[in-house]
């Protein structure tokens, strides 16, 4: 299979690269390159005679009609996007026109395609899109998110994205595009851009600095482990019906307080402070963000119950494995930390 991925030098996307790669799939790897994309996320795979690599930009219509042209792909995995909230939040037209146009563009570039390969029956278009599009929800663990329940986006990010799979649907109704989506809970895991809230406590607390905590910390995510999304994903666009939307989820629920006393006490033993105090310590509380959605959690039973998917590790396991990760490969961080935004407060509103 001949699988073209959009932003594969991205967090998620460069999971997938890998792992098609892994698998013997042939990959065409196309990025911008924007200011969160690192080549060296995939260098592994990038060695293998089944990779190709474009840098391409999916607001660029012409350049998506030259990747289809010359690359001819089966399948489709679109994850190219703008995906901080917080930078959504202080410069919303960067995502209005990334992951709304250039989903669209994406779009009828794989329709011309499909039309002009005589629409084979095994073509995907397979969206890659997020949980925040539903909005927040209770503290109850008896409510989650499922493939029915309504789009409530808060953020200008989860609105972008909310759009974006309006947009495929429509695609696969009016055209016959035959179309696949997925919706994920929060992805952690190697080679996550160092403005996330993982490895943002990972970094600072080796660096001595103080651990930002939104608000109380009380809000909930559900925390799905970047190489089982990779799996999941690859599980979708080979064995999903067409059509059919299925929600991934890690199974994890813990609040964003729970979640960094847990990537301390994995500090602590791994690499301890010198003072012999525990990274907890550093753990500071900050004004909240705003519209700051409460609690995200997925019900999985469709994937699990159509498919027979399930995510392989606890967040317990996950996370050291993380930290684990980025003890040994500072070179990696390092060289990113002078990236536009990083380590700066954003999304505050102002």
């Amino acid at each position: 299979m001949k699988i073209l991925v959009t932003g594969g030098a991205g967090f998620i996307g460069s999971a997938v690269v890998r792992l098609a790669i892994a698998r013997g799939h042939q990959v065409v790897n196309l990025d911008a390159l924007t200011y969160a994309a690192c080549l060296e996320n995939v260098a592994q795979a990038a060695q293998s005679p089944n990779y190709a690599f474009v840098e391409a930009d999916i607001r660029d219509r012409a350049a998506l009609d030259r990747v289809f042209s010359d690359h001819k792909p089966d399948v489709v995995m679109h994850l190219a996007a703008e995906s901080h909230v917080d930078r959504s939040i202080d410069g919303p037209g960067d995502f209005i026109e990334t992951n709304i146009t250039g989903t669209f563009n994406m779009l009828e570039a794989a329709r011309k395609h499909w039309i002009e390969a005589g629409r084979p029956e095994a073509f995907r278009f397979h969206h890659i899109s997020t949980d925040e599009v539903y909005g927040s929800l209770p503290n109850d663990p008896e409510v989650q998110f499922t493939e029915e329940t309504s789009y409530d986006p808060r953020s200008p990010y989860s609105a972008s994205k909310a759009a974006s799979d309006h947009l495929v649907r429509a695609w696969a109704e009016t055209y016959g595009l035959p179309v696949l989506l997925t919706n994920c809970s929060n992805n952690y895991g190697p080679y996550h851009f160092p403005e996330k809230l993982i490895p943002v406590v990972i970094l600072n607390a080796l660096a001595g600095k103080a651990l930002p905590i939104y608000g109380d910390g009380s809000n909930v995510r559900d925390w799905l482990y970047v190489e089982d999304h990779a799996d999941a994903l690859l599980t979708v666009v080979s064995e999903g019906a067409v059509g059919r939307t299925y929600n991934i989820g890690g199974e994890n629920e813990r609040t964003n307080l729970e979640l960094v006393e847990t990537l301390c006490a994995i500090l602590d033993a791994k690499r301890p402070r010198s003072d012999g105090k525990s990274y907890q310590d550093q753990i500071t509380f900050v004004t909240d963000r705003p519209g700051h959605d409460a609690r995200y959690a997925i019900d999985p039973s469709r994937i699990r119950d159509e498919l027979g998917w399930r995510p392989s590790v606890t967040v317990e396991e996950g996370l050291e494995k993380t930290v684990q990760w980025y003890l040994d490969n500072e070179a990696w961080w390092r060289a990113l930390q002078n990236r536009d935004g990083v380590g700066e407060r954003l999304g505050t509103g102002k």
